[in-house]
């Protein structure tokens, strides 16, 4: 249940349904989705239970290894009263920069353990310069690996993946996980759809069909997904779905706020 509960990724309600209505937007750029902070929040469900929610937050500006980075952090909670699932609160952080083709990249990624008080039990630290991503896992074993770009922790795909959604060419990101590297390959689509969520209303949104290869764990999902984003110039995640056992597993935005920074 908590694998199920880490998978990311993995948001005035008539008047913005009438503006959007036909409207076409631009691809998005890096510096277009970072000049405005985001928070969102997700409900995670499986059938008729509900796991708990994912909270994705663009915090402040980083100065780190004479660079300035983006700093998103993800907190995910689990629902403690469905039974024998417990108490689970993890923050997950990300460190990353736009590269020279456009595409954001990952300096440093840790997760912070809260609810059993373990902060950076999982560690996994890019250096372009030696070309090698060195890692701390959660069962205490470090390592080195070799750096292929654009490499990230998978946390980013929050924006990856919006840099290309409505789109109608296929894209891919190497994630650095579980001591080592695998691949998430989306299949982005021009096609709009109409759906319904709370912060919005009625929209129209882009679907992405997508498939994982050596993946598995939170950031890492394993097998097939979908994602659909708003059809606006921020391209908004809205929900993904990903098969786990005889169903899906189900991340929806149920709370959206921006503002400019």
């Amino acid at each position: 249940m908590r694998r199920i509960l880490l998978l990311l990724l993995f948001l005035s309600v008539s008047e913005y349904a009438e503006s959007q209505e036909n409207a076409f937007f631009d691809q998005p750029t890096f510096e277009k989705l970072v000049s405005v902070k985001e928070t969102f929040r997700y409900e995670v469900k499986y059938g008729f239970f509900k796991l708990g929610w994912v909270e994705v937050t663009l915090l402040s500006d980083t100065l780190y290894n004479g660079r300035v980075h983006q700093h998103l952090i993800t907190k995910m909670e689990s629902n403690s009263k469905i039974p024998f699932m417990g108490t689970e609160i993890d923050h997950y952080h990300s460190f990353f920069y736009e590269n020279e083709d456009g595409i954001p990249v990952t300096s440093l990624y840790w997760k912070d353990n809260l609810d059993e008080e373990k902060e950076k039990e999982i560690i996994y630290s890019f250096d372009r310069e030696t070309n090698s991503v060195a890692y701390k896992e959660e069962d205490g074993e470090e390592g080195m690996l070799d750096l292929i770009e654009p490499a990230t922790a998978g946390h980013i795909i929050f924006y990856f993946s919006r840099l290309f959604a409505g789109g109608d060419e296929p894209s891919s990101m190497p994630v650095y996980i579980a001591k080592g590297v695998g691949y998430i390959h989306f299949e982005n689509s021009p096609e709009l759809e109409k759906r319904k969520y709370r912060p919005f209303g009625k929209i129209e949104a882009y679907m992405t069909r997508g498939k994982t290869e050596n993946l598995e764990g939170p950031f890492g999902f394993s097998g097939d997904f979908r994602a659909w984003f708003l059809n606006d110039d921020l391209r908004v995640p809205l929900e993904a779905r990903v098969k786990v056992f005889l169903g899906n597993a189900i991340i929806k935005l149920i709370e959206y706020e921006k503002e400019e920074r």
